[in-house]
């Protein structure tokens, strides 16, 4: 209330409905209780996270009138832009907020500046520049709306700012899809608050009736209000979903320098390899990534530096990783040979693979790597566990060493490093023999983490049996060879 008894136009951001709200008002409409959990065989990069989802606001309004320690504004590079966000804060913050924009000589792209906020009720007002889109300049355009949020989130972390008012920084005027910005904004914050979550208490998109139903569509992508939300939301998520913190990766954006520019094509290749950097000269730019044909040829010789091979593998895995989300593999996910389940007795996640449920012979054993990638991208982050059901398993179902040694050879790093055992379950003579030889041979460092294991009594020592979820084929053939005590452990009702 102002002192005359007037209601104030400021919004008090903790009035606002948070953004899971809604959702959970809607449950209780339809008397029904949140997902508690769900049995999926994909978890989507941005889970389901309570904490996170309360410090989320969607609200349709100026953010001129939020009451927030800061709002953001959007302009241009000389901070004098007339857009409708930019005219509503100036309007409400009064004459001085243009005389202290005099004095930070504009912004660039990308950047953001702060000032008070004057007669506005937020306490601050954070000024960035979102880029002109063009369709040829995209991937420059993606870099530098995502700075415009990271750069304006890192203020207000390093401002220790309680809550923050986002209006959608891509105007009209700049051309931007709403669709590509959007899921660029909720992604980059996303990731933030991942981090960074213990320093903000609220973030707020406020945004007009135009942008409101795409902002409705995709925050469930990035902030799924349950498990099951997770689930559905999963693909509709974009083949790109930028690094660990949001920011757009792609491996195909990399400068390629021209052997000799302006030789003749029927030029040597040996001579234009040898003289290639000392022709183009030692300008910083010329040396960005090098002649990625004389790497090629030099990992054929062995004569690459392990810096540069590790850095050739990443691009590669992020290649597949790309495809992997792109494509649609449902048809090997319902095949359920590869899912996740509980945790074994050190707290590491438990995956399972079942042999017999791959028939090799007739699936697409390239979009199967895929399908393995899209599932332990997200898992090999930390520390896990393998459980292979080599049950009952016949020819059709045995993966080739050539298949094996290209998966071992595509994935990241983290999948060996975090990998802390592969139990074998049910192996047979000759599957021992064939995989003493595989990784005596063909591959390196997995030997010490297999472990052999006859029945399901010796894997629970290490996972209890709660906390996986057995086909029960697998159950029947071990109480058949172990004993019938353990076909009273009920079977998983999805396998």
């Amino acid at each position: 209330m102002d002192p005359l008894g007037a209601p104030s136009q400021f919004v008090d951001v903790d009035s606002l409905p948070g953004w899971s709200d809604a959702y959970e008002a809607k449950q209780l409409d339809c008397h029904q209780s949140p997902v508690e959990k769900a049995q999926v065989d994909v978890r989507s990069p941005f889970p389901y996270r309570k904490d996170i989802n309360e410090k989320i606001i969607l609200w349709k309004g100026d953010v001129a009138l939020l009451n927030c320690t800061a709002i953001v504004n959007t302009s241009n590079e000389t901070l004098t832009d007339k857009n409708p966000v930019s005219e509503s804060i100036f309007m409400h913050a009064g004459p001085d907020l243009k005389d202290e924009l005099q004095k930070l000589k504009g912004c660039r792209t990308g950047e953001a500046k702060l000032t008070k906020g004057f007669n506005l009720a937020a306490r601050f007002i954070i000024h960035t520049v979102g880029p002109k889109y063009k369709s040829r300049y995209r991937t420059a355009a993606e870099s530098s709306l995502y700075s415009c949020y990271r750069n304006v989130l890192q203020l207000a972390k390093e401002q220790a700012m309680c809550s923050v008012g986002f209006c959608v920084i891509n105007t009209l005027k700049r051309c931007y899809p709403l669709e590509d910005a959007t899921h660029i904004a909720l992604r980059t914050v996303r990731r933030f608050l991942e981090v960074h979550g213990e320093t903000l208490e609220k973030v707020v998109f406020a945004v007009s009736e135009l942008e409101e139903a795409t902002y409705q569509k995709l925050l469930p992508l990035y902030f799924p209000r349950s498990l099951e939300e997770e689930v559905q939301s999963l693909p509709y998520l974009p083949a790109d979903i930028g690094n660990a913190e949001g920011e757009p990766v792609v491996p195909e954006r990399q400068i390629r320098i021209t052997e000799k520019p302006g030789v003749p094509d029927d030029a040597s290749d040996e001579e234009g390899l040898e003289a290639d950097l000392s022709f183009i000269g030692s300008h910083a730019f010329a040396r960005m990534e090098g002649d990625v044909d004389k790497q090629r040829r030099l990992i054929l010789q062995g004569q690459l530096s392990e810096a540069a091979l590790q850095k050739q593998h990443q691009r590669n895995y992020n290649r597949w990783l790309c495809q992997a989300r792109a494509e649609d593999l449902s048809d090997i996910a319902s095949l359920k040979a590869l899912y996740q389940t509980g945790v074994d007795n050190c707290g590491r996640t438990v995956m399972v693979v079942v042999g017999r449920n791959i028939p090799v012979t007739l699936i697409d054993m390239e979009k199967a790597l895929l399908y393995f990638i899209h599932v332990m991208d997200h898992i090999a982050v930390k520390e896990y566990v393998l459980v292979y059901f080599h049950t009952l398993t016949n020819y059709y179902n045995q993966l080739d060493s050539n298949f094996l040694k290209k998966l071992y050879d595509v994935v990241d790093a983290k999948y060996k490093r975090n990998l802390k055992a592969l139990y074998f379950v049910h192996p047979t003579f000759r599957s021992k023999v064939s995989a003493w030889f595989f990784t005596t041979f063909t591959v390196s460092g997995l030997k010490d983490k297999i472990h052999y294991v006859e029945s399901l009594q010796q894997l629970f020592t290490a996972i209890p049996p709660e906390q996986i979820d057995l086909p029960p084929f697998v159950l029947e053939y071990d109480a058949r060879e172990n004993g019938p005590y353990y076909s009273s452990y009920p079977p998983s009702p999805d396998l």
